[in-house]
């Protein structure tokens, strides 16, 4: 039966449906579809067309249009071919998006302002994230603002919604494939001189991902269909937008998700074997996340704004691990059923005053709660085949974030854009309170009206998270925070044809970094890493309708925290993207994307004493899709191939990926 819930937001979809014809005609270029009341901004150029804060960072973006013509349907999918990121999956079966070297949970998430990382260990699932309602993607490696605050050592990624444009809009799609999947979307859109929502819902299936068939079966995993790949996701989302006066903005955003899936276990149980840990056989039966903002702006005079919002991200999750692939008992040690509960809820005010050709100082105050509470059982049974018995997992615990930043961007001679930050964090909890800080400074320069050079540093920090203090495993109440230092120098060249070129430089010093130690079975402060390495991309538009794009990642890094270890774990030292699109007038659309990755290396199992290392096989991945628009453009068509050579790769040692999929599918516009 469909979710209650859900049926309740599809209704609104209805009672909107009947209100829209009350909204005016759209004007073409009228309006943007972005939704920016709750971004925290950081502008990329200034009122006045000098050089913002973001013309000194490494900035890539991608659009709408970007999507709609790759068809990636969820984040991760839509970030795979941008400079720096590599997408990986392992034991937790959901996607990892690493950012230069740093993992997820060094990497802050935005949707529209709201935090989506994880409370418990900062981590984000990007396929719970669809793509329908996206107008905007910014992600913001090394080097960020401090005015996003705490964390994002790795990058920012800002995810920026769509939201209702002037008369009546709306789109309706269906998607299958291979193995029988199904992708059912909607979206619907208006607005009035004053008042505009966007709305949109999702809901897809999918029984299990296909192998390749070069994929060598083993006694865990046939041929086939992955064991335990599974997934079910439904989504809501919606944004409302009211001026009442017209220096006053008011806005609103829901986003709503839930579903299942199945963690797949691990190809290996060579007990042997010194790089393999033993499979795990995990599901989560049900989870469910909830995203509120309400956010306003206020133009309190020529020079100052005042801008505010408020959050809530909830996410509760339903954990159980098996005793086998058979998936139905928990009488082997270390099985158990858990439900498990995170929250942030936190406000944020931010004025800014701008001097005019004095620059511009922007001024944030913030603070959160974070929770975290699990309920369950632990199956205790050291000796197998004998009479288990259950711990109880109970855990309620909970901390409190403050933050203050200031920022001044000033453009003093024509072409230069400098801006100077400083931000100061506070975390407290029962047994200790912290305190940090980050800096940053950036200076950009158009020494020619198509060139501008680009050069910035900043000393990053991030307090532990509630996982990281009271996991009740392997949790560590004394860690210290993490931080980093960052230094990075660019360049980006507009050619001709429409063409541009973008290389940029960075070097990362990271201290404290929190791990497992293998010797204690607790979290520490042991890592000390090193990133260093460049990103180029280029793109050209030879022909009226065809963008030629290309990115190459060079990254080199050191961990000096553990003998025996030479570089960080599972970072690609080279990745190769390849992107092409070609719009004909006739209305037919290509689309071919390219990644190549290549010298991947992993290390030992902690409980290997002899530390060794070993290398995972390059790998190319081709997607296709083709698409056609019919019935006065109202209805396009379209087909597509991911992995289309069908590579038998890995991005986590024993846990192998999709293998070619085929699909197709539709899309109606109202």
């Amino acid at each position: 039966m469909f979710p209650m819930n859900l049926k309740a937001g599809f209704c609104v979809l209805t009672l909107c449906c009947a209100l829209a014809p009350q909204a005016r005609a759209a004007q073409p270029g009228e309006a943007s579809d972005s939704y920016n009341l709750g971004e925290v901004v950081v502008s990329g150029n200034r009122a006045d067309g000098a050089p913002g804060e973001e013309a000194s960072q490494t900035l890539y973006t991608v659009s709408a249009e970007e999507i709609r013509s790759s068809g990636v349907r969820t984040l991760d999918q839509a970030l795979t071919l941008l400079p720096g990121v590599n997408v990986r999956t392992g034991a937790e079966g959901v996607p990892r998006i690493d950012v230069r070297g740093f993992r997820t949970r060094h990497v802050l998430l935005l949707l529209d302002g709201v935090p989506m990382n994880s409370a418990f260990d900062m981590q984000f699932d990007p396929t719970s994230i669809p793509t329908e309602n996206i107008a905007e993607i910014k992600l913001t490696s090394g080097v960020s603002s401090v005015l996003y605050g705490q964390g994002g050592l790795g990058g920012v990624i800002n995810i920026i919604t769509r939201k209702g444009k002037p008369g009546v809009q709306g789109t309706i799609s269906g998607e299958t494939g291979d193995h029988a999947p199904y992708l059912a979307k909607g979206t619907l859109s208006a607005a009035t001189d004053r008042f505009s929502y966007f709305l949109s819902g999702s809901a897809s299936q999918v029984d299990g991902f296909p192998l390749s068939d070069d994929f060598t079966p083993v006694a865990g995993q046939g041929s086939g269909y992955r064991d335990n790949s599974d997934r079910q996701r439904r989504n809501l989302l919606g944004t409302v937008s009211f001026t009442p006066i017209a220096d006053l903005a008011l806005g609103f955003t829901l986003s709503y998700n839930e579903g299942s899936y199945g963690r797949p276990a691990s190809t290996l149980s060579d007990p042997v074997d010194p790089f393999a840990s033993p499979p795990k056989y995990v599901r989560v039966e049900d989870y469910s996340g909830l995203y509120l903002q309400l956010a306003g702006e206020y133009a309190a005079g020529d020079r100052l704004t005042l801008r505010g919002w408020a959050y809530l991200n909830r996410h509760d999750e339903d954990v159980n691990q098996y005793d086998d692939a058979r998936l139905n008992s928990f009488l082997a040690d270390g099985s158990f059923r858990e439900r498990v509960r995170t929250s942030i809820f936190g406000a944020t005010l931010q004025p800014r005053y701008d001097f005019g050709k004095g620059g511009a100082l922007t001024l944030s105050l913030g603070g959160e709660r974070d929770n975290w509470d699990n309920a369950g059982l632990l199956t205790v049974n050291p000796v197998s085949g004998g009479t288990p018995t259950f711990s109880d997992l109970s855990e309620d615990r909970s901390l409190s974030l403050y933050s203050t930043s200031v920022e001044y961007e000033v453009s003093p001679l024509a072409g230069l854009g400098l801006v100077a930050g400083y931000g100061h964090y506070w975390q407290h909890r029962s047994e200790q309170d912290q305190d940090d800080y980050s800096l940053l400074l950036g200076a950009s320069y158009d020494v020619l009206p198509d060139t501008r050079l680009k050069a910035s540093f900043k000393r990053n920090v991030r307090f532990p998270s509630l996982g990281d203090l009271y996991d009740l495993s392997k949790g560590n109440r004394l860690l210290a925070s993490e931080t980093s230092r960052s230094y990075e120098a660019g360049v980006e060249q507009k050619l001709p044809l429409e063409s541009r070129v973008t290389l940029a430089g960075f070097y990362t010093d990271a201290e404290n970094l929190i791990q497992n130690d293998q010797v204690s079975g607790h979290n520490m402060n042991l890592s000390e890493v090193r990133f260093a390495g460049a990103e180029l991309q280029g793109e050209v538009h030879p022909l009226k309708g065809l963008l030629l794009r290309a990115g190459y990642t060079y990254l080199h890094s050191e961990d000096r925290s553990r003998p025996g270890r030479d570089e960080v774990q599972y970072n690609p030292r080279d990745k190769v993207t390849l992107e092409g699109r070609y719009d004909a007038s006739c209305g037919a659309s290509a689309y071919l994307a390219l990644t190549h990755v290549a010298n991947q290396y992993f290390y030992t199992k902690d409980s290997v004493q002899v530390v060794q290392k070993a290398k995972l096989d390059d790998y190319t991945v081709v997607n296709v899709r083709l698409s056609r628009k019919v019935l006065a453009d109202r209805v396009t068509l379209y087909v597509g191939a991911n992995n289309l050579f069908d590579a038998n790769y890995e991005t986590s040692y024993g846990f192998p990926q999709p293998g070619r999929f085929i699909y197709g599918g539709f899309e109606y516009r109202l």
